[in-house]
């Protein structure tokens, strides 16, 4: 049922949303990125804080004169602000999923990678992110398409402009802090965005390669000489076309119970009767580091309860010990506190992004993004989740 309408924004608001059209509105974005709050831009406009709130939320649209005014008070178009879009435009995009069938109309994020249209099923963020973050259109039918890559086709009804989504990071990797990096980068360009799907290093790397995805983060240890991702992209991609930057270091380890009830200290407990792990996929840094220290300690997967219980982020291994599914797992210090878990140390790793190199000249927000991974109120931000060292943040990866 509809909430009342403040008689303020019924006097100021003459048009309602209708069926037939959509307005990507950025009035939210633009405001808080010159730090001014709702009552404030409410006061420079003659509206009151409900009546901007209910634009902002797509509800009503404002009327020409109250859009001028939007548009004087943070001094940019009207055209900045509001964008009408037709719900007729379609686009094809070729269909990139890991689990989802097109059998209905589904929410899909698109990106623009190269020359290429790509559209992801949102359902594939996660349980939140799929409910909290905006869709970039529906993908309404498969055609009979299929891309060089054996990838069918979609045809997407646009819910958002394509301005708007060409200037979207797509970035496949496990760090959950690539989400808050999105957000400061939209303090700089509110129609910038970053997505983060998460995988695996490895898969990350692979995803990369494919060109399904702008940047890919890697943790991989090398065994021999303790050197992080260098050894692993030396031996799978070639430097002249790739290039890494230093996201930052963080610290891996064992994500327990409050209070140790196991009394776990290293992988050599694990074998311990009763003792339930939660796994990561095959190809992420910490079922490699798993793996490895495994073998050093002579135990083998198969006789361990929870090998085979394979999760595809640190968060989610965090959630299912938290929740009392598992005893014990792998993942960064940031998602044991976060959960409210114990966390006992193993190793310090390097997280470092990889892109093409003709991304940074060709992809018209990668700059912002950088800029904003190196600014002070970023670095602060991570650090203060636990775990990060952000010293080395922005730096030049060579191999």
């Amino acid at each position: 049922m509809r909430k009342n309408v403040p008689k303020s924004l019924k006097a100021s608001v003459r048009a309602k949303v209708s069926p037939q059209e959509s307005v990507c509105n950025r009035l939210r974005d633009i405001r808080k990125k010159q730090g001014i709050s709702q009552a404030e831009l409410a006061a420079l406009v003659g509206l009151t804080r409900q009546a901007v709130y209910a634009i902002e939320a797509n509800q009503y649209l404002p009327s020409t004169n109250v859009a001028l005014r939007f548009a004087r008070a943070l001094k940019c178009r009207v055209e900045d602000i509001f964008i009408l879009l037709n719900q007729e435009e379609i686009v094809e995009a070729e269909f990139i999923s890991g689990t989802t069938t097109l059998g209905h109309p589904a929410r899909v994020k698109l990106a623009y990678v190269g020359s290429r249209i790509l559209a992801r099923p949102m359902a594939e963020l996660g349980d939140v992110l799929n409910f909290v973050m905006p869709a970039d259109g529906v993908a309404v039918e498969q055609t009979k398409r299929t891309s060089s890559r054996k990838r069918p086709y979609v045809r997407v009804q646009l819910l958002n402009s394509p301005e708007v989504i060409k200037k979207g990071i797509l970035i496949a990797g496990c760090d959950p802090a690539l989400f808050l990096a999105g957000e400061h980068v939209r303090k700089v360009n509110a129609m910038a965005g970053i997505t983060n799907w998460t995988m695996g290093s490895a898969n990350a790397l692979r995803a990369l390669q494919r060109e399904e995805v702008h940047m890919a983060g890697l943790h991989l240890v090398d065994v021999k000489s303790g050197q992080s991702n260098v050894p692993y992209l030396k031996r799978h991609i070639s430097g002249q076309n790739f290039v890494g930057v230093r996201f930052a270091s963080w610290v891996q380890g064992l994500l327990i119970h409050p209070g140790n009830p196991k009394h776990i200290r290293s992988v050599e407990d694990f074998g311990q009767s009763g003792l339930r792990l939660v796994n990561r996929e095959v190809g992420a840094g910490a079922r490699f580091l798993l793996d490895t220290l495994l073998q050093k300690s002579g135990l083998t997967g198969e006789k361990l309860l929870g090998y085979d219980n394979e999760v595809p982020s640190h968060l989610e291994v965090a959630r299912l010990i938290r929740d009392g599914m598992a005893d014990v797992g792998i993942g960064v210090e940031a998602a044991a506190r976060h959960f409210g878990l114990g966390f006992i140390p193993l190793r310090e790793e390097q997280y470092d992004l990889i892109m093409r190199s003709e991304f940074l000249k060709s992809h018209p927000a990668m700059s912002q993004f950088l800029d904003a991974m190196v600014s002070h109120s970023f670095r602060r931000e991570i650090e203060s989740l636990g775990g990060y060292t952000v010293t080395e943040i922005g730096k030049i990866l060579h191999w």
